[in-house]
């Protein structure tokens, strides 16, 4: 208990200080799911907002193969980015594999489906509310997307946010693919894992006590943003 109670005045002590390497860590982490949260959203939402309007051959196979890779390990998704970035891989020449582009492109992986199913379903709704207005004024599929995505532009932002909920907690794939490197390619799940086994607790209760608070951060966030767009659409 005296080891657990010292472990947690150090860890708040390391936070209290903005410990360089606890600065770094964090600083990393949240530059790498940003960024894949932006790519993966540049992906997700149009398709999301395209599998809400368009009917065409072929459509339900693309909604069923979203929903399933909603529930894609992540150290499968490491191992295929692996696959691929690796020496022999189609992509090795680029030379990304175990640097902080890999990590992203494996968050960005994870994440698209995800985003591009919660998109689908939350404006499938607001199709169906919109869809004969919008015909009336002539408006195709083109020109549905781009308006479905604006007048649906709260409900994507906690879609948004819950997939960057998920790419911050990540840690199989981005320890596949970048490799835990000190300095580097180090974030804050990978550390954690790494620092527990090593027996540097404090380190590993800052870095969760980031974590946590990143997360709650992000949950109260989306459930002001939830309220917001309950009050406008009240």
């Amino acid at each position: 208990m005296n080891d657990l109670g010292t472990a947690a005045t150090l860890a708040l002590g390391l936070i209290a200080e903005a410990d360089a390497t606890l600065a770094q860590i964090v600083g990393l982490s949240l530059r790498v799911s940003l960024i894949a949260v932006a790519i993966a959203a540049a992906v997700g939402l149009p398709l999301g907002a395209l599998l809400a309007v368009a009917r065409f051959p072929g459509r339900h196979a693309i909604v069923v193969a979203l929903n399933a890779l909603m529930g894609l390990p992540p150290v499968v998704a490491g191992l295929l980015i692996y696959l691929l970035l690796s020496r022999s891989g189609p992509l090795g020449h680029l030379g990304l594999l175990f640097t902080p582009t890999a990590m992203i492109i494996a968050q960005a992986v994870l994440i698209a489906p995800i985003i591009a199913a919660l998109a689908r379903q939350a404006l499938e709704a607001l199709w169906e509310e919109y869809a004969e207005q919008l015909r009336s004024f002539g408006a195709g599929t083109a020109r549905a997307v781009p308006t479905l995505l604006w007048d649906g532009r709260f409900a994507l932002l906690t879609v948004l946010l819950a997939g960057f909920g998920r790419a911050s907690a990540e840690v199989g794939a981005v320890m596949v693919v970048g490799g835990n490197i000190e300095g580097f390619t180090r974030v804050m799940t990978t550390a954690i894992a790494l620092e527990t086994s090593k027996g540097d607790l404090p380190l590993a209760l800052a870095l969760g006590i980031v974590l946590m608070a990143v997360v709650l951060a992000v949950n109260a966030l989306a459930q002001a943003v939830r309220e917001l767009a309950a009050r406008r659409g009240a």
